[in-house]
């Protein structure tokens, strides 16, 4: 009798938590992800999320997100939403901009944390024009508060290149960027 009690406890048991499995399923498929069901998010919707649809133009697409302070009512606020830099995209963002000014052939672009600082070669007569132009396309791409230098000086190539495996904690680098810029400002600057 015993026996049976327990093989037939432990066969329904098993039972259970079958069924618990299938259960903890179905309520996945009704409340996460392709139902629209999921708490504060909806990819089903247009409004709130642009998904691509097979366009294969990006560049004519408008670009819109809403953000809440706290999408759950008595929440607290997070403060791990902050995105960094990506100093070697932005780096090559600018770089390629700068190819685009006339009579800009070669340049070479350092962002640290607080700079932008450019280095390009050029044959243009009007050298200040072509600063303030190299300048504007650097300032289209960084936040307003980053300062931006640039020269013509090609010489100034090498120094820049160099610091390009250095990191913003670097008081070194920090000193030598420094003297870098100085040099770099007898160039013009734009305006």
């Amino acid at each position: 009798m015993k026996k049976t009690l327990v093989i037939s406890s432990i066969c329904a048991l098993a039972a259970l938590t079958a069924c618990q499995n299938n259960s903890n399923q179905m309520a996945q498929d009704r409340l996460y992800e392709k139902s629209g069901n999921t708490i504060n998010v909806n990819d089903q919707r247009a409004d709130i999320y642009n998904r691509n649809n097979g366009s294969t133009n990006k560049s004519e697409d408008f670009g819109y997100v809403r953000h809440q302070r706290s999408p759950v009512l008595g929440e607290n606020v997070s403060y791990d939403h902050y995105e960094m830099i990506d100093r070697e995209k932005t780096a090559d963002t600018i770089g390629k901009f700068c190819t685009e000014v006339p009579n800009v052939d070669d340049v070479s672009t350092l962002v640290t944390d607080q700079e932008v600082l450019i280095v390009y070669a050029t044959d243009t007569k009007d050298r200040n024009a072509t600063a303030d132009q190299v300048k504007k396309m650097a300032m289209s791409v960084v936040p307003s508060w980053y300062k931006i230098y640039v020269s013509d000086n090609t010489a100034l190539r090498q120094f820049v290149e160099s610091y390009s495996t250095s990191d913003s904690d670097s008081r070194t680098a920090h000193h030598g960027i420094d003297r870098l810029i100085k040099d770099m400002k007898k160039s013009p600057q734009g305006k």
